[in-house]
């Protein structure tokens, strides 16, 4: 359930600053007459992303077992993919943010009407649309052999809930926090999680028989730590431990945290060692004979 509540929690909050940025502006631009756009393209993107998640929930329903988890196994890989490059992109780009939305709000404030309701929606849609499936994949993970389905949704929904609440102190200038700092240790933890939804997916095509290896487990600490115990819940719903691992889900798993998590940590330092090596200087030098 944690691990669903982050999930919610850091989309959310990206979501709900790109909102308050467009909001804020238009307001300290004395335009408020243009703030009904803004609302609108919101709503349309809260829509689709909504209809986007019933869809992924109830579209596999009628199928065979095997093409049901060949779908989820796929949709989880994506799903890794695309919050994979969610976590590089805020990194790379959580500073110039506000600077790049507020020059789209410019020149979508001098076309049409609808230009701004596109603006809005583009960019709340994007991460609407890449949280439902990120969700969707890992409450799937999560809820694997779990009775209750709905603890990683209420986890996720607070998650959301949370955010809306930090964004609202945001706007209203109560609340200051570090948001390169914010994003840098849960990109690391959505990393670990990510990972467990991948090893999933892995699992998921194994068990469509896409993958081979359903059989040969890396280990299986089912008797030690019980996938209805309080400790098995609590890994299952932070990383998506399983207790029986085949080699392969283990080797996805490990490999993934070794690239992605080495890359992640050497970006972070870039962003706060900006200092960088300066070009030779390209002025022609005076040749003497």
């Amino acid at each position: 359930m944690f691990g669903n509540y982050l999930v919610g929690l850091r989309e959310g909050l990206e979501a709900s600053l790109v909102v308050v940025i467009l909001v804020a502006y238009l307001v300290k631009s004395d335009r408020r007459h243009l703030l009904p756009r803004i609302w609108l393209g919101v709503a349309a993107a809260v829509g689709v992303s909504l209809a986007f998640g019933a869809l992924l929930t109830y579209g596999p329903n009628g199928l065979t077992f095997e093409a049901q988890e060949a779908i989820g196994g796929g949709l989880s890989i994506v799903a890794v993919g695309f919050v994979t490059w969610m976590i590089f992109w805020m990194a790379r780009s959580a500073r110039t943010l506000s600077g790049d939305l507020k020059s789209h709000v410019d020149r979508a404030a001098e076309a049409s009407r609808a230009s701004l309701v596109v603006v809005a929606m583009l960019a709340v849609g994007r991460e609407g649309l890449e949280t439902a499936l990120f969700l969707w994949a890992a409450t799937q993970a999560a809820s694997s052999g779990s009775s209750s389905s709905t603890a990683p949704l209420v986890g996720a929904a607070l998650g959301i809930a949370t955010a809306v609440v930090l964004a609202f102190a945001f706007y209203k200038g109560a609340l200051k926090l570090n948001l390169s700092k914010f994003f840098t240790w849960t990109g690391g933890f959505l990393i670990l999680v990510a990972a467990g939804v991948l090893a999933y997916g892995v699992h998921d095509l194994q068990e469509a028989r896409i993958l081979p290896g359903l059989h040969n487990l890396a280990f299986d600490v089912s008797d030690t730590i019980e996938p209805t115990s309080w400790l098995g819940t609590l890994l299952k719903g932070t990383l998506n431990f399983s207790p029986a691992t085949t080699w392969l889900e283990l080797i996805v798993w490990v490999s993934y945290v070794a690239v992605v998590m080495t890359i992640f940590v050497k970006r972070v330092r870039a962003s706060h060692n900006p200092k960088a090596a300066r070009p030779a200087s390209t002025t022609p030098q005076k040749v003497t004979a």
